[in-house]
């Protein structure tokens, strides 16, 4: 299949037409800067966790889209808006978190970030942490300089907070977030010039609280107002207006310790069928008449298509096409186990004796024992290939004839259990 070449001359339509453009405080300004080829953006994200998950992948890949089009583009990472939490869509405050933890995460982020943008070369990447200048900024200070450009009324009646005030938890603490997101793109934009903020339509009211703190604050040093303009993408929802990514183990993980290849195939692989062409325009650069000619004619082929290509962009493509062929193998009866996500079985408790169900419910094979006990007498538990007849039978040195043994649930879920 063919694909486009994405142009600084119609990257805003580009932008368009596959779906990436959810909202934008001025559409006339914001398209002058996707087409000029000269602009700088920035996206930003918290590490709150040791990977990200999918959600972040999706609007690092709007950024992507920027830098091919010649742009500079900045990834901010939240070392400073970390440690606050997000009150956007919460019902609840957000654990808190330490130091270290903040630290450990930032460094695992970072080496995944080269997956979706390119950090060497002529227009490499620049990455930041907004701890760098918020933590040296002296409190009663940022509150006279910033704080007072902020309504309390209007940062109630935004959506950021709205979850937590229905809720009578907000605090101060988390209004506090906005200020700080809010200061980033004002600091970028003096530091690098940077005049777009892009990200999920979850992030709006904190986006736009950036770009009208920074149109205020020019106003009163005589610049141009418009210098801050913000775009974001909507959320990655499938057909019927749920999140994407989350799975039986909770997110979808840009990191394969995370998450395997093989799991990350088979998720894009069961997806709804009316998601598919949807995906391939998001994921892919190939043309969209070609994408839809190929669903219309086979819309199996194109989800294998489209599942290999999504994989094949987070895990690189040797990595796609072993779970490629794990996938195509299991399902056909063949045991090739390369990438089947693995469980390692202390041999201390296989000598002591565990239940197949208890193993298959701590790999996450099964949710529940109920839910175990419930498939084996329908026949859809499998050892090796053998079914399960009794919901209390232990594992035995035989089923690790092969130096593991294949748990399997129905004709789609597997794993490999392997002796510690």
């Amino acid at each position: 299949m063919k694909e486009v070449e994405i142009k600084k001359e119609n990257l805003f339509e580009h932008l368009k037409e596959r779906g990436f453009v959810y909202q934008t405080t001025n559409e006339e300004e914001v398209r002058k800067l996707c087409d000029n080829g000269e602009t700088t953006v920035y996206v930003g994200i918290d590490p709150t966790a040791d990977s990200l998950h999918i959600g972040h992948f999706f609007s690092l890949l709007m950024l992507r889209k920027f830098q091919q089009a010649g742009h500079k583009v900045i990834v901010l990472l939240g070392g400073a808006t970390a440690m606050i939490g997000d009150p956007s869509g919460r019902n609840d405050m957000r654990s808190m978190v330490t130091d270290d933890f903040i630290k450990t995460n930032f460094q695992n982020i970072k080496k995944t970030i080269g997956k979706a943008v390119e950090l060497e070369g002529e227009n490499p990447a620049i990455i930041v942490n907004n701890a760098d200048w918020i933590r040296g900024y002296d409190y009663v200070d940022f509150m006279r300089d910033i704080g007072q450009h902020f309504n309390v009324n209007h940062m109630l009646a935004s959506e950021s907070c709205a979850s937590r005030l229905a809720a009578g938890g907000l605090t101060f603490l988390e209004m506090g977030y906005m200020l700080i997101q809010a200061y980033d793109f004002v600091y970028l934009n003096r530091k690098y010039g940077c005049q777009l903020q892009i990200g999920g339509s979850d992030q709006w009211g904190n986006i736009v609280a950036g770009a009208e703190l920074g149109r205020k604050l020019n106003f009163l040093e005589g610049k141009d107002p418009e210098a801050f303009q913000a775009l974001t993408c909507p959320l990655l929802t499938d057909a019927n207006g749920k999140k994407m990514g989350k799975t039986s183990k909770g997110a979808l993980w840009i990191s394969k310790e995370k998450t395997s290849p093989y799991e990350f195939y088979q998720y894009f692989i069961n997806v709804d069928d009316r998601d598919v062409v949807k995906l391939l325009k998001l994921f892919t650069n190939y043309e969209i008449s070609e994408i839809e000619s190929l669903a219309k004619a086979d819309i199996r082929a194109a989800k294998k298509l489209m599942a290999f290509e999504v994989t094949k962009l987070i895990h690189g493509e040797e990595e796609a096409n072993k779970a490629v062929s794990a996938s195509a193998a299991l399902f056909e009866g063949g045991v090739d186990t390369s990438s089947v996500p693995t469980y390692n079985l202390p041999r201390k408790e296989f000598e002591e004796k565990v239940r197949i169900l208890e193993v298959a419910q701590r790999a996450n094979l099964i949710s529940s024992m109920s839910e175990g006990r419930r498939l084996v007498s329908q026949g859809g538990l499998f050892v090796n290939n053998k079914k399960l007849l009794d919901p209390n039978e232990f594992l035995s040195e035989v089923d690790f004839e092969e130096g593991f043994a294949l748990l399997k649930k129905g004709k789609k879920n597997f794993v490999k259990v392997v002796l510690s």
